[in-house]
C-alpha cells in the first residue's frame, strides 16, 4: 500500500462538509422531530423512516449521520434509540440544549435541508440536481461552461489523489477504462505507472475537451515517461447509462457511484461487470460509510453534501459488495485508504 508523504488535506474538506452535517442536525431536532419521535422508545430504521415520512435515500443520509454524532445508536435488537448524549436535544431532558440549537433552526440552509429530506431532493426535481442528468434529458455536463467549471473545480482533488490511486491499483499490461473520468488525472497517472498499457477515458464530450487540455499540461511536466502517455489514451464521449462501453482489464469508478441512487448503482454495477475481460477487475475510489451504517462522521458529512447536490449519497463497502456480487463479480478483500477520507475497494470477474 502506497500513501504519499505529503500532508493529508482532509481537515480542509471536513470543515467544508461539516456545514451540511450541521444542517442535518438542525433539521433533525427542529423540523423533523426525530428525537421526540424516539422519545417513547426505540424504533427500527423502517419504522422511524415511516413515521417521519422519509424515503430510503434521505433516511440513509440522516440516521447514519446522527449515529456518527453519537446522538443515536442501535440497541441489541437493531433498533435506533437515543443515546445519553442525544437526550440533551430532547425537551424532556432537564437541562437541555433545544433552546440553544433552536437559535439556528430558521437558518435557510437548515430549513432547505429539512425540505430536501422530506422530498428526497429539491422540490423542483424530486430525484436530485446538479451535475448528473435527469432521465432521458441532456446532461448538465453537455454545457460547455458548466462542464469546464465543474471539471476544473474537481481537478485539484484528482491531481492530489491520482498518484496514490495509481500506485495502489494493479500493475499490469492491459487496458484501463476510466468511466466518468473527468479531468483524466487518474488515467494519466496509471498510464505513467504502467508504460506498456493503454486506457480509455470515458465522459461527456465537453468534459473530455477539458481533460485533453489537462493532458497537454501533464505531458509538458517533464516527468520521466510522461511523453508516451498521450499516445496511449483514447477519449471516448458517451453516456455510461446507455452507450456501449469498451472491453477492459481494469475499470476505475472514481467518485462515480455516489452521484446516483441505489437503483442506478445496481444498474451500473451490471453494466461495468459486462465490460470486464476474464480476470478483469473493477476498482471504486470513494468515501465509504461503515458497514454498520453509523459513521464515520467525515463520511456522513460528505453524504449530506452529496445529498444536497446529486441524486446519490455515500454508500458502505457492504453495499458495493452486494451490487458486485449480484453482477457476478467476486468482491476483493482489501480496503485501501488513500487521502481526503477516500479509499479503494475492488471486485474481480472470475
Amino acid at each position: 500500500m502506497f500513501i504519499s508523504s505529503q500532508p493529508d488535506p482532509a481537515p480542509i474538506t471536513r470543515q467544508l462538509r461539516a456545514m451540511f452535517g450541521s444542517r442535518l442536525l438542525l433539521a433533525a431536532i427542529h423540523h423533523l422531530n426525530v428525537f421526540e419521535t424516539l422519545g417513547n422508545g426505540p424504533l427500527s430504521l423502517a419504522e422511524l423512516s415511516d413515521r417521519l415520512c422519509l424515503a430510503e435515500r434521505p433516511a440513509m443520509v440522516l440516521f447514519p449521520a446522527l449515529c456518527a454524532m453519537e446522538l443515536l445508536d442501535y440497541d441489541q435488537q437493531g433498533r435506533l434509540q437515543i443515546t445519553d448524549l442525544g437526550h440533551y436535544v430532547t425537551q424532556s431532558q432537564t437541562p437541555n440544549l433545544t433552546g440553544y440549537t433552536g437559535l439556528e433552526k430558521d437558518d435557510p440552509g437548515a430549513v432547505e435541508m429539512a425540505q430536501f429530506l422530506r422530498n428526497d431532493g429539491p422540490l423542483a426535481s424530486p430525484q436530485g440536481i446538479s451535475f448528473v442528468k435527469e432521465g432521458d434529458g441532456p446532461s448538465p455536463m453537455d454545457d460547455t461552461e458548466l462542464a469546464r467549471k465543474f471539471t476544473l473545480g474537481l481537478a485539484g482533488r484528482a491531481q492530489l489523489l491520482s498518484p496514490i490511486v495509481a500506485a495502489n491499483l494493479p500493475k499490469r499490461t492491459g487496458h484501463l477504462l476510466d468511466v466518468a473520468g473527468g479531468s483524466g488525472f487518474y488515467t494519466y497517472e496509471w498510464l505513467l505507472a504502467n508504460p506498456t498499457s493503454t486506457a480509455t477515458l470515458f465522459d461527456r464530450q465537453a468534459v473530455l475537451a477539458v481533460a485533453a487540455e489537462l493532458l497537454d499540461q501533464f505531458a509538458a511536466s517533464g516527468r520521466p515517461g510522461v511523453a508516451s502517455v498521450r499516445s496511449r489514451v483514447t477519449f471516448q464521449p458517451g453516456d455510461m447509462l446507455t452507450d456501449d462501453l469498451p472491453q477492459t482489464d481494469l475499470l476505475l469508478a472514481a467518485s462515480l457511484f455516489h452521484d446516483w441512487p441505489t437503483s442506478t448503482c445496481r444498474q451500473l454495477a451490471h453494466r461495468f461487470a459486462a465490460t470486464l475481460r476474464p480476470g478483469g477487475e473493477i476498482w471504486v475510489h470513494d468515501t465509504f460509510l461503515n458497514d454498520t451504517l453509523d459513521g464515520p462522521l467525515a463520511a456522513t458529512d460528505y453524504s449530506a453534501q452529496l445529498f444536497w447536490v446529486t441524486k446519490g449519497r455515500c454508500y458502505s463497502r457492504a453495499e458495493y459488495q452486494s451490487w458486485f456480487a449480484e453482477a457476478g463479480l467476486t468482491p476483493l478483500p482489501d480496503a485501501i485508504p488513500t487521502k481526503l477520507d477516500y479509499g479503494l475497494i475492488g471486485a474481480r470477474n472470475g
